[in-house]
């Protein structure tokens, strides 16, 4: 089976090189919800790399995953052509061979995919399905080329920045330090590891553990570290949850704090459970001084924890995030198999707001918090357009083909996570405004939830 495509990148044959070999290229590539790769932080397309990946959502175990492995077997590159070839050593097609090409034209670059795939004998049945996957994921590929070159672009003048990441290699981490590599930017990961790889910083938020001198040359620091909220809340995750954010962000502030010559910026994030699960009727912006509930408490004194960084006069910045929507995590995920067994439906009351935003916008705003240094202080990540429980469900619906006329019954999310989670993560009514984002100089890219959906599920 051959597969070929052509799309037209309004950007310099050098600037859409360039954006391939950097590390994070790979990574921005490969939807969340089809694989990861085994290391994000390699990057170029030398003859001989080869890429490892994992097939199918990360919440699963590595076992059950298939791995996915390619060689870069042709690299040739001249003033007006590029090319590289792509071959399958191991992995779930009896052949896989993608060759890339890219031509300069007068209106940008020329991308031209061609696919030879030969499958196994027992999915040659499937063949006409399979081929309609990989376009979609060869379209989904030309969008996040062109949507990360044209923020990118908006840098251009910008210095490149070494930036320091927690949480790296969460959902959100792992999408900022690609989407930052691939824009000649230096991420170093902080993780809790005593032996760290080069480029990489360990420290040990429980035990106070941060060493300052690991931080020199760090222009900005982001931190995502904190455990999952998206569990059941026995005691014992109540203070994991809590812990997690707390402490971490009370030990980044001081370091910052008490360096000379350190990062002069911390990007944290943070969450719209500040504002309190249901505020129905109301816009929410953040002048508003914060709601009531577990969540809300917890994000009141997750900010305050960076008290000591906006004392030193740091630049701080807190993103409020929305609901993160992904094919690989986060509150759409375990909604999919309800819709496409054709039993999906709204969460909650019909009219309650929800306040959403894609992945990608998420990784953008906070890589935008990071470079920008006149975003200061909370600032909602929320996309423009928030929609109704119904609404939701219906766009849901119809991006997937599926009816949405049956609502989850409410002991459903009770079952799964606990009656105080599902009462706050489950049962919310928010409309959040984004009004500050977009003052600051933000672009988000998707606008519309339907246009959202499309492409976070390919469709």
């Amino acid at each position: 089976m051959r597969i070929e495509t052509t799309h037209r990148v309004p950007f310099p044959l050098a600037d859409v090189l360039a954006w391939h070999e950097r590390p994070g290229a790979v990574v921005r590539l490969t939807p969340p919800g089809l694989g990861g790769v085994e290391d994000p932080a390699a990057g170029g397309l030398r003859v001989g790399r080869v890429v490892s990946a994992r097939l199918g959502p990360s919440q699963l175990p590595n076992p059950v995953r298939p791995r996915w492995v390619l060689r870069h077997r042709e690299h040739d590159v001249t003033a007006d052509v590029g090319r590289f070839v792509d071959q399958q050593i191991h992995g779930p097609w009896r052949d896989w061979r993608h060759e890339h090409r890219f031509a300069a034209d007068d209106h940008g670059t020329l991308v031209r995919d061609a696919v030879d795939l030969e499958l196994p004998r027992r999915l040659e049945s499937v063949a006409g399905p399979v081929e309609s996957q990989v376009r979609r994921l060869l379209a989904f590929r030309d969008r996040q080329l062109r949507e990360d070159l044209h923020f990118h672009a908006r840098y251009a003048d910008t210095p490149r920045r070494t930036i320091a990441i927690t949480g790296s290699s969460g959902l959100i981490g792992t999408q900022l330090a690609a989407l930052l590599e691939t824009g000649g930017h230096t991420v170093r990961r902080v993780v809790r590891e005593e032996s760290v790889r080069p480029g990489e910083i360990s420290w040990d938020p429980q035990a106070g553990a941060l060493d300052p001198a690991d931080l020199e040359g760090v222009d900005v620091v982001v931190n995502l570290a904190g455990r999952s909220i998206a569990t059941r809340w026995t005691d014992g995750v109540r203070h994991e949850i809590r812990s997690s954010r707390i402490h971490g962000t009370a030990l980044i502030a001081r370091t910052l704090a008490g360096m000379s010559d350190g990062p002069t910026a911390l990007v944290q994030a943070s969450a719209i459970g500040f504002y309190g699960p249901r505020r129905p009727g109301e816009l929410l912006t953040e002048a508003d001084p914060g709601g009531e509930g577990v969540l809300a408490d917890l994000v009141r004194d997750w900010e305050h924890a960076a008290h000591a960084a906006r004392e030193a006069g740091i630049r701080t910045a807190f993103l409020r995030t929305g609901l993160a929507l992904s094919d690989g995590g986060g509150p759409l995920l375990p909604q999919l198999p309800l819709f496409l067994a054709g039993i999906g439906g709204r969460l909650t009351d019909p009219d309650a707001m929800t306040s959403w935003i894609t992945l990608d916008d998420v990784v953008r705003a906070f890589a935008h918090a990071a470079l920008d240094a006149d975003v200061d202080g909370p600032i909602n990540a929320v996309g423009p357009q928030p929609v109704s429980a119904r609404e939701f469900a219906r766009t849901l619906g119809a991006v997937l083909h599926r009816p949405a006329l049956v609502p989850v019954p409410g002991f459903g999310p009770r079952l799964l996570l606990g009656a105080d989670a599902a009462d706050e993560l489950v049962r919310t009514d928010q409309n959040v405004s984004d009004a500050r984002l977009e003052a600051s100089g933000y672009e988000t890219t998707h606008r519309t939830l339907e246009t959202a959906l499309r492409h976070v599920l390919r469709r």
